[in-house]
């Protein structure tokens, strides 16, 4: 009697630990692929961050457009891959207050 819930106790958490890695989409802990669709501006205090727009290509969120803000060099149709699709970067002000826009 006790070899079996034993047994059962032993497959129960072999099936567990099968399914906690299947959670994640890739070898990258989990990061899911996007394609660049259009550069919004520069941010930041010396414009060192890239404001675009991307297409979510896998996961739950696939098919989704949302804006994103990126540190380094970035064009149109890249592919980047992004650890989180939840939050979303607020909007760049549209009014430029200070420097030779002024």
């Amino acid at each position: 009697m006790a070899d079996k819930y034993q047994k059962n106790d032993q497959q129960q958490k072999q099936q567990t630990s099968t399914m906690k890695g299947g959670d994640k989409l890739g070898e990258a802990g989990g990061a899911v692929p996007a394609v660049v669709e259009a550069i919004v501006g520069r941010t930041g205090t010396r414009g060192e961050i890239t404001q675009i727009k991307c297409r979510i290509l896998q996961g739950r969120n696939q098919g989704k457009q949302m804006r994103r803000n990126v540190v380094g060099p970035v064009r149109k149709r890249d592919i980047l891959m992004l650890r989180e699709t939840e939050i979303e970067a607020r909007r760049l002000m549209t009014k430029v207050s200070k420097g030779a826009f002024s």
